[in-house]
């Protein structure tokens, strides 16, 4: 067993910078926004910023990376992760990447607010890249100022942690800054601009490789470099598939198949809307990345999208989600189609992704529903119903785990109250809907009575994948409307709920309840766009 070392300086961090290392780089060193061919980064630095004080840092991810708090803490650190000082081993570089947006081939995109540090090996040998979000133009920022503000920032910082805790795949989040400068966005893209305060994230994970990075050297006709991305990708994150070969490449594209798919599972399991489900924004390990506007399933309504600029289109909804992750690999799979020349093989892996995500979504709705197997009849009739009336998701089923099998469900008042604090418009509960919901309850509890399960191991089950506890969006903007004054400590209340989403916390039951209606239509309760 190796013994956990704690580093009680940054400098003692042990970069290992293999990307840069053995992939080639932009031989122009000037930072202005170009076109880059023929090279999978540019060497760029951060944009050194006036006043940085650090909002918050994650712990979990500070041990992972070997810190002891008490670095977290350090001037230096705050320094080091707003982008205005480098540590020794950090080579600073943005990355290169196309991709489809909305369905449409967008042409190059790459880093044009992201840049990555460097690499870190910890003491338990895991790579782990970290990369600043916010920290200053890049050669990919077109016509962009490569900063963030305070507002997605801070949605960022914490979804990605929430997320962690909540078992879902994700990149994580090591810290977030405030940088004492004030940055113009339109919020909505509705001709309204205004001053927000800047902030820079820290992201971590191994690797933030992405969809793109290959589309974009397979568009340019680039096939030796695309080969020479995939080797290193293969060789550092997937060696267990052994030399390059074409049936590795296959072997590959299978893994990030079916890892895509686990992680839809998961989203759709929590009721989580990535908003944004460009090929630019999928990772090539199967992580939930880059939180723009994002939201969380509140109302549970399989159309809903949280993305203004996906408003018309719906592309990106929440019931579309495993649909759209196939055709991101198909285009993936068009992409690395040089190195394997046989379309039939990438067709059955497509195959396979389509396999996978039933199997997981069929395996999570039984487990969200307590059961040893699936019942598709019982399942479909749930989701149907739920769509009938305004019905928050999380707490229908949170409140569902309390149903007893000896309940008597011709007492509509029993069973309408255990559901009760999950319905938004309870006068929406006509007779027709009531009969409904009783019929289906009664043929719930047939099953449930048939496997014969206990009341108790059946609700802890549940409870186990069904959280007490998302980043709903109201919260978040409560959150941020308080660190905009200044205050910070709703970001470290909610740090600290999320560590145990699916635990009941004494003290904490208002980040419980259902959405409040001051924030059904308010912008960042109910919307948001990709601004930040």
């Amino acid at each position: 067993m190796n013994s956990v070392i704690k580093l009680n300086t940054l400098q003692a961090l042990d970069f290992d910078n293999s990307f840069t290392r053995a992939l080639p780089c932009d031989p122009e060193r000037a930072n202005r926004r170009r076109q880059v061919s023929e090279a999978c980064y540019s060497r760029v630095m951060p944009t050194s910023v006036s006043r940085p004080q650090l909002v918050a840092c994650a712990r979990e991810v500070a041990q992972t990376l070997d810190l002891d708090e008490q670095v977290c803490a350090s001037d230096l650190f705050t320094e080091v992760f707003s982008g205005n000082q480098l540590l020794p081993g950090m080579d600073p570089y943005a990355s290169c990447y196309g991709g489809h947006q909305f369905g449409n081939w967008a042409g190059q995109l790459g880093d044009g607010r992201a840049i990555n540090l460097g690499e870190v090996l910890n003491s338990q040998g895991e790579r782990l890249s970290l990369q600043l979000k916010g920290a200053g133009p890049t050669p990919y920022s077109r016509d962009a100022d490569g900063l963030a503000v305070l507002r997605s920032s801070l949605r960022e910082f914490l979804c990605s942690e929430a997320m962690h805790h909540l078992g879902v795949p994700t990149t994580r989040a090591l810290s977030l800054v405030v940088t004492g400068e004030e940055v113009m966005r339109d919020m909505l893209y509705d001709g309204h601009p205004r001053l927000e305060p800047g902030a820079v994230v820290c992201r971590v994970a191994p690797s933030f490789i992405r969809f793109g990075n290959f589309q974009i050297h397979a568009a340019r006709g680039e096939t030796a470099l695309l080969r020479r991305l995939a080797d290193y990708t293969i060789s550092t994150f997937f060696p267990h598939l052994g030399a390059p070969s074409p049936e590795t490449y296959l072997a590959w594209f299978r893994e990030v198949c079916r890892s895509t798919a686990e992680m839809i599972v998961h989203w759709m399991r929590v009721g989580f809307v990535h908003g944004v489900m460009n090929t630019d924004n999928m990772s090539i390990l199967g992580l939930t990345i880059d939180y723009g506007p994002y939201g969380w399933l509140e109302n549970y309504d399989q159309d809903w999208t949280p993305n203004t600029t996906d408003a018309g289109q719906r592309r990106y909804r929440f019931g579309e989600q495993a649909r759209i992750a196939q055709w991101n690999l198909l285009q993936l799979a068009n992409a690395i189609y040089p190195l394997i020349e046989q379309a039939e093989p990438l067709e059955q892996a497509l195959n396979e992704y389509a396999a996978v995500y039933e199997q997981g979504w069929r395996r999570m709705m039984a487990d969200k529903l307590g059961l040893a197997s699936f019942d598709n009849a019982l399942v479909s009739e749930l989701t149907d119903i739920l769509q009938q009336v305004e019905t928050d998701m999380t707490l229908f089923y949170r409140r569902l785990a309390l149903l007893r099998t000896d309940m008597k469900l011709d007492d509509e008042r029993e069973w309408r109250d255990l559901l009760m604090p999950a319905w938004y418009q309870p006068q929406q509960l006509d007779a027709g809907y009531k009969s409904r919901m009783q019929n289906w309850l009664h043929r719930y509890l047939q099953q449930l009575k048939a496997e014969g399960v206990s009341d108790e191991l059946r609700q802890k089950k549940m409870n186990a994948v069904n959280p007490a506890y998302v980043f709903r969006n109201y919260l978040a903007q409560l959150a941020i409307d308080k660190a905009e004054e200044g205050d910070y400590s709703m970001v470290h209340e909610l740090l600290a709920l999320f560590r145990q989403p699916y635990d009941e916390q004494p003290g904490r039951e208002k980040f419980a309840e259902k959405r409040p209606d001051w924030a059904r239509q308010r912008p960042g309760c109910s919307m948001l766009s990709c601004s930040s």
